[in-house]
């Protein structure tokens, strides 16, 4: 299963694909997306729209994950970021997109990756490095993306699931060692 993970963002955005087959967990592509900041908002809309769609097309992910809207001090800012995740979420439907969507906060991504929910940027990343093996990210955006990608494996009715483990669960034993 291919798994589609996104840290929407209104000036970047971070994508992160995963493959899952049973218990192992490899690594596909992953990057960061600049939308021209220079340019209005609003005419950066179709930026936000054409990246998704393309990503979409390129990788066919069975499954797309995005983090859910996050609390931000700038009423301004939020509204931004839900309309580049309107965007993105029209480019799904758009390109013909079938598979399901899923929506998880980003506490919840924290805690099922790196076992605390308020873990910091550093501990995301070595959770990854240990998963799918050392690699630099051009931005927290990109290594986000692969960690909400991550969680949707763990939480997906599959092998992996951490909810199901007698042992403990891979993310939680990870965790330890970070």
């Amino acid at each position: 299963m291919i798994i589609l993970g996104i840290d929407p963002g209104s000036r970047k955005a971070g994508f992160g694909l995963l493959n899952v087959q049973g218990r192992k967990v490899s690594y596909i592509h992953s990057d960061t997306i600049h939308f021209d900041i220079k340019k209005e908002f609003n005419e950066r809309v179709p930026e936000f729209f054409n990246s998704v769609k393309e990503i979409v097309s390129r990788f066919h992910p069975e499954h797309v994950v995005l983090e859910s809207l996050i609390y931000v001090k700038s009423p301004t800012a939020l509204i931004k970021l839900a309309q580049a995740r309107g965007a993105m979420l029209a480019a799904l439907h758009q390109c013909g997109y079938a598979g399901k969507l899923f929506e998880y906060s980003p506490n919840l991504i924290k805690s099922q990756t790196t076992g605390h929910g308020h873990s910091d940027k550093l501990a995301g990343q070595k959770f990854l490095d240990t998963i799918l093996g050392p690699r630099e990210y051009k931005t927290d955006d990109e290594s986000d993306a692969l960690l909400i990608a991550m969680c949707h494996a763990f939480q997906h009715n599959n092998p992996i699931n951490t909810r199901s483990t007698r042992s403990g669960s891979l993310a939680q034993s990870v965790a330890h060692k970070i």
